[in-house]
């Protein structure tokens, strides 16, 4: 009987504690799982796709030109030349990275370069094109016509297409060449550049080639100072600038026209492979005129 007694005095002791456990408050449980606290990692700065963040190039400063006296310009010729993006020496024009019409675009959109009409206004710089005169020659606006697949409704829809830099295949250079008498040297000072744009019909089919714009170069040197050209030797740590491009005279080019009395260009009396002979003349002509003014 005592042994009874004391098994039903322990199940009773046993059904009274589980009772007060499962009236306790759940939050008042401790729990030995530890917690776990998300933290959001803030974004940090871009990572460097370089060895060094290269600022040199941003920081060059364009020399300015010597002096020239009127009355020391013993002999002078304006020159107008064509530079071939697809020849071979020409090709850094097209690097596709950054592309050098795509430099003229972006600073003549921007306002950040002054740019001029290619009438003959333009071409000696008299007449400034506006904004909007850029942007309407860097971008055409097509009226393109879709059907709505469900209702099959008719829409009449109008798409911007912005000029491809790869159908910018030859730019126009002016230049001068004059013999200064005072240091008694020839030299050549480039003065405009106009990309040139190619002109299809409806099908595609090329038409004619046409000047897009004229930028004034010597307004342009500080910004192609600040832009580094891609060289054939693939040294992308090279400090070749457009300015020293240019300026060094390191690229391709040949002679469509140069300052007569006609006012015309090869084109106009010589065709086919005579052009580039004429072109070539023209180019030995101005070597020759300085060569021909010493004696040995």
């Amino acid at each position: 009987m005592q042994t009874f007694m004391k098994w039903t005095c322990l199940c009773l002791l046993l059904f009274l504690s589980g009772t007060t456990l499962l009236a306790q408050d759940p939050e008042e449980i401790e729990t030995t799982e530890p917690s776990e606290e998300i933290t959001i990692e803030e974004p940090g700065e871009t990572p460097l796709d370089d060895v060094v963040k290269k600022e040199i190039m941003l920081e060059r400063k364009v020399l300015s030109y010597q002096p020239v006296r009127e009355s020391d310009i013993f002999w002078e010729k304006r020159v107008w030349r064509v530079i071939d993006v697809r020849e071979k020496m020409n090709l850094p024009f097209a690097y596709p990275e950054e592309p050098f019409f795509k430099i003229l675009s972006d600073a003549a959109s921007k306002g950040d370069l002054p740019v001029y009409t290619t009438d003959e206004d333009g071409a000696k710089f008299k007449k400034r094109m506006s904004t909007d005169d850029v942007l309407s020659q860097l971008s055409k606006t097509d009226t393109v016509v879709t059907f709505d697949p469900e209702t099959y409704e008719e829409k009449v829809a109008i798409v911007r297409n912005d000029v491809n830099w790869e159908n910018v295949k030859r730019f126009r250079i002016k230049e001068i060449w004059f013999f200064d008498k005072e240091v008694s040297q020839l030299q050549v000072r480039i003065l405009g550049i106009a990309p040139m744009i190619d002109v299809t019909d409806n099908e595609g089919n090329f038409r004619f080639e046409k000047p897009m714009f004229w930028v004034y170069y010597p307004q342009a040197r500080e910004m192609f100072a600040r832009h580094r050209v891609f060289t054939l030797g693939g040294n992308t740590n090279a400090t070749i600038s457009w300015e020293d491009m240019f300026e060094m005279r390191y690229f391709a080019s040949y002679i469509y026209k140069e300052s007569n009395v006609h006012d015309r260009k090869i084109d106009d009396y010589v065709q086919g492979v005579d052009m580039l002979m004429e072109s070539e003349r023209i180019k030995n002509d101005i070597f020759n005129f300085e060569h021909d003014l010493w004696q040995y």
